[in-house]
């Protein structure tokens, strides 16, 4: 079969985040009509894998299989180097249920002090973030693609963007992520750069 995507068919966004699939379809250009999981009323699978790349392919997997359509499906975080690569794949899970990135940022905060404190010589604010993202057919086929974007944690700056977006300044810019405007965000961002890929290969 040929893995293309084509202009007009129905995708299906693997979140129960209505906005988030509203954002996918955004980034797809308008060319598709991007419908949410959730919409669908499909169940939410265990993300079992240990890798942005493995979760993103069970998510789109699934909801393929259980849509019977073509579907797409991201697993994004933040990884930094003296934490040895956490929050990563745990990223939503450390703001907690209540999503409360305002704690997950200070805890961040915390453990880096502690880092340093501990091996200040060795002892770097280096991370990325990562965004891999899944497209799945009904037969079980499955392509994947990603993104990521390096820079440095700081002290929170910002009120734009969601999420870690504060403490993230990348490299070559002297403001954080939720300094930016949303499309200065978006034409640099770990998702644009997956997106980017999957247009390449896939349009």
């Amino acid at each position: 079969m040929s893995l293309q995507l084509i202009n007009g068919e129905k995708l299906v966004a693997a979140t129960h985040n209505a906005g988030k699939a509203r954002e996918i379809e955004a980034l797809l250009g308008g060319r598709f009509e991007v419908i949410s999981a959730g919409s669908l009323n499909l169940p939410e699978p265990d993300e079992t894998e240990v890798s942005f790349v493995g979760n993103a392919i069970l998510k789109a997997r699934h909801a393929a299989k259980a849509s019977g359509t073509v579907s797409l499906a991201d697993d994004s975080g933040l990884s930094i180097d003296a934490l040895n690569g956490d929050p990563g794949i745990f990223s939503a899970r450390w703001a907690g249920p209540y999503k409360d990135f305002d704690r997950a940022m200070e805890i961040i905060h915390l453990k880096l002090d502690q880092a340093k404190a501990e091996n200040p010589d060795a002892f770097t604010p280096r991370a990325y973030f990562t965004c891999a993202l899944a497209v799945a057919w009904p037969e079980g086929h499955a392509v994947v693609f990603e993104g990521r974007i390096y820079g440095q944690i700081v002290k929170p700056r910002g009120d734009k963007g969601f999420g870690y977006d504060p403490i993230f300044q990348p490299d070559g810019y002297d403001i954080t992520f939720a300094e930016m405007t949303p499309d200065a965000k978006d034409a640099i961002s770990h998702r644009h750069l997956a997106f980017a890929q999957l247009k390449t290969h896939l349009f």
